[in-house]
């Protein structure tokens, strides 16, 4: 219980870094939200049911690249860059942070602000 409630607090700890964020949750190794959400004053752009794909794919994703570890290194942070807005994602142990943001922000900045955050966890 003690890990959710780190991870409650991480996610209002990244959406505080810039306004810009839209979301912060925190994904398990199977593609489920436990912990984090929508920012409370961003509008979702897609439905619940499409977010829980966005989920499994991000989790699946992670793990595939877990792949390459030993010969590049874990994985930090990974970023996507779309029409609509940027996603980044976190890996942390079994688990990944989930940030959305909209497109117009200094990402890389905001990044490694967030990859501080995560380093503690």
């Amino acid at each position: 219980m003690k890990l959710i409630m780190d991870y409650d607090k991480l996610c209002v700890s990244t959406q505080k870094i810039n306004s810009k964020i839209r979301f912060a949750g925190v994904i398990n190794s199977r593609g489920r939200l436990v912990a984090g959400g929508m920012a409370s004053s961003k509008k979702r752009l897609g439905d619940r049911k499409r977010d829980e794909m966005l989920y499994m794919e991000l989790a699946l994703r992670v793990k595939m690249r877990r792949e390459f570890d030993d010969d590049l290194g874990p994985v930090k942070f990974s970023m996507s860059f779309r029409e609509k807005l940027i996603v980044m994602s976190f890996p942390m142990k079994n688990d990944i942070l989930m940030v959305s943001m909209e497109r117009k922000t200094q990402f890389e900045k905001i990044a490694f602000s967030i990859l501080k955050l995560v380093e503690k966890i």
